[in-house]
C-alpha cells in the first residue's frame, strides 16, 4: 500500500461518524456475554520486573514466538522486536562509609547496585507506602517530575531495613528478580495466557489504600489504612463493586482463607469472615454478615462452587494472609515467607478452574495490590482523580512526603507501580501481551461493562474494559492446557543475598 493510499484509508477510518464506532463498540462488548463467571485475586506486594523481567528469556528457552514485552532489558533480544537489550538497571546503593546504626547515605560514593537473581525464595520486607513510593520515584526529587528517575528503590529498603534491624541494611535486595526457574507455575501460564506490561496498581502507597480501589475505585482521599491516624478514622463511604451488583441482581461472593486466623467452622460466622476481607473497610461492608451472610464464604466452599457450576457472577478471592501463602515479602527475620508455597497455593485454585464445569464460562483474573518496594523499571502513569479528593491522612510530625510540597504525585492523580497479571480463560487470547496503559481498576471496567452497571468513580470510568484480552469468536483454551506443578524446594533464608 502507497503511503497516499494509507492515509486515505487512515481518513476514512477517522472520519466514521460516532455512530459507527459505537456499534463496534458495542459489538465488542456484547462479547462478553459469553463471560459469566469473574473471579479475582490480587495477592501481595510483588513488581512485573521482579516477578517476570526475564519472561523473554523464558520464551527463547522454550520455544515460544517473541512477543514485544518490556520485561528487565538484560532479557530483551539484541534485534526484533522492541524493547532491544540493554544493559541490567541499577540503582544507587548505601555509601559504605556510613554504615548502621547511621542512615543509609546516597552520595557520589554510593556504588551502583545491580539487577540481580534471587535465589532465596524468602526475603526480607520491602515497604510501598506513601513516603518510599514517592522516593522510589527520584530521592532528589520526590514531586516535581512530571516522570519519574526510580533511583530511590534501594535506598529505600536500606533506609527501612537499618531501622527495623534487618541482615539486609543495605537495601539490596529491592533489585532481586526472580526467572522460571524459580516461579515456574507463573511463567507457563503468563506465556500461554494473556498477560500486560502496562498494567499499574492504582496508587502510589501501600496495600489497604490499593485493595480500596479494587473494589470501589477510590480510597476516599486515603493514603493510609484505616485508623492509621486522627484523619483516617472513619469507614469508607463510598459504592463498592458488590454492593452495585446487589442493587442490579446480580450474584457475587467473597472468599476468605481462614487457615491461621481465628475463625474456626465449619460452621462458619460470617462475622469473624469479614475480618479477613479488605470490604470491612467499608461502611456498606459491615452490612454483609448480617444482610448477606451467604455471600462471605470459607475458601472450601470456592472449590465446591467450581466444581457444582454454582460460582457466582463476579468472585473476589481475598489473599491468604494468616495461612502465609500471600506471597507477601517476609515481615520479620522470624517469620519466613515462602513464595513458592504462595505460587502453589494459586495453582490449586486456578488448576481447580480450569478441570470443572465452570471452566467453559470464566475468567480467572491473577494480578497483585501494588509492587511492594520492589525495583521496576517503568513510571507511574497519569490518570485521573477518582473523585477530586486529595489525600487527607498524611502524617505531620515528622511531616509525610507531600506535607510540604504540591508536586503532582502529591494528589491520586498518577497510577502506583507496575505489578503482573494473567488473565485465564478460554477465552484468553494465546500468548498475548497488551500495552495499553491501566490500573486495575481496569477490572472494574470489565465487570461493570459485562453486566451493564454504571461506573464507580471517574477512576475506572477511564480504565479499558479489558476486551482486548478476549477472543470470544474462536475461544483459544475451550480445552485448557496442563501447566507444571509450582516447584517448592527452592532455598529459605534471610541472613544473606543472594
Amino acid at each position: 500500500m502507497s503511503h497516499k493510499t494509507l492515509f486515505c484509508f487512515l481518513g476514512f477510518i477517522f472520519s466514521l461518524p460516532a455512530s459507527v464506532w459505537a456499534q463496534a463498540n458495542s459489538g465488542r462488548a456484547a462479547g462478553l456475554t459469553s463471560l459469566n463467571h469473574i473471579v479475582i485475586l490480587a495477592q501481595e506486594n510483588r513488581s512485573l520486573d521482579h516477578y517476570f523481567g526475564a519472561l523473554r528469556q523464558y520464551w527463547r528457552n522454550n520455544g515460544y514466538p517473541d512477543r514485544s514485552f518490556d520485561g528487565l532489558p538484560q532479557f530483551n533480544p539484541t534485534s526484533g522486536l522492541p524493547p532491544l537489550f540493554h544493559a541490567a538497571p541499577t540503582n544507587p546503593g548505601c555509601d559504605p562509609a556510613f554504615p548502621p546504626p547511621a542512615d543509609c547515605t546516597f552520595d557520589s560514593n554510593s556504588p551502583k547496585i545491580v539487577s540481580f537473581h534471587l535465589i532465596t525464595q524468602c526475603t526480607e520486607n520491602t515497604s510501598p507506602s506513601w513516603n518510599e513510593s514517592h522516593e522510589f520515584w527520584d530521592l532528589n526529587d520526590v514531586t516535581g517530575l512530571t516522570r519519574a528517575k526510580l533511583n530511590g528503590y534501594v535506598w529505600t529498603a536500606g533506609h527501612d531495613g537499618r531501622a527495623n534491624g534487618y541482615y539486609d541494611s543495605d537495601g539490596i535486595r529491592a533489585m532481586g528478580y526472580y526467572t522460571d526457574a524459580d516461579l515456574n507455575y507463573y511463567y507457563f501460564m503468563a506465556s500461554n495466557f494473556s498477560i500486560s506490561d502496562k498494567w499499574f496498581s492504582p496508587a502510589m502507597t501501600r496495600t489497604h489504600p490499593n485493595r480500596e480501589y479494587l473494589v470501589a475505585g477510590t480510597s476516599q482521599g486515603y493514603a493510609y489504612p484505616v485508623g492509621a491516624n486522627s484523619k483516617d478514622q472513619q469507614l469508607l463511604t463510598a459504592t463498592t463493586i458488590f454492593q452495585e451488583l446487589q442493587n442490579a441482581g446480580i450474584s457475587w461472593k467473597i472468599y476468605v482463607n481462614t487457615q491461621g486466623s481465628p475463625c474456626s467452622g465449619p460452621p462458619w460466622d460470617p462475622a469473624c469472615l469479614l475480618t479477613l476481607s479488605y470490604i470491612q473497610n467499608f461502611q456498606w461492608g459491615q452490612t454483609i454478615p448480617t444482610a448477606y451472610p451467604n455471600n462471605i464464604a470459607d475458601i472450601s466452599q470456592y472449590f465446591t462452587d467450581v466444581q457444582n457450576g454454582t460460582l457466582p457472577s463476579v468472585a473476589l478471592i481475598e489473599p491468604a494472609t494468616d495461612a502465609g501463602l500471600d506471597e507477601h515479602p517476609s515481615p520479620a527475620d522470624d517469620q519466613p515467607s515462602r513464595i513458592q508455597l504462595g505460587a502453589q497455593y494459586v495453582s490449586s485454585l486456578i488448576n481447580a478452574l480450569m478441570t470443572s464445569v465452570s471452566w467453559k464460562d470464566s475468567a480467572f483474573i491473577l494480578t497483585y495490590d501494588e509492587g511492594g518496594g520492589l525495583y521496576d523499571h517503568n513510571s507511574p502513569q497519569p490518570t485521573a482523580s477518582p473523585d477530586g479528593i486529595k489525600p487527607v491522612d498524611l502524617f505531620t510530625s515528622p511531616p509525610d512526603i507531600c506535607v510540604n510540597s504540591t508536586g503532582p504525585t502529591c494528589d491520586f492523580v498518577y497510577t502506583g507501580y507496575r505489578v503482573p497479571l494473567i488473565v485465564i480463560s478460554p477465552f484468553s487470547k494465546k500468548h498475548y501481551v497488551s500495552h495499553t496503559v491501566a490500573d486495575y481498576t481496569a477490572i472494574l471496567k470489565l465487570i461493570e461493562t459485562r453486566f451493564t452497571v454504571a461506573s464507580l468513580t471517574a477512576r475506572d470510568a477511564r480504565q479499558m474494559d479489558m476486551t482486548e484480552f478476549f477472543n470470544f469468536t474462536n475461544p483459544p483454551w475451550k480445552t485448557p492446557p496442563t501447566p507444571p506443578a509450582q516447584v517448592t524446594s527452592a532455598a529459605c533464608y534471610l541472613n544473606m543475598l543472594p
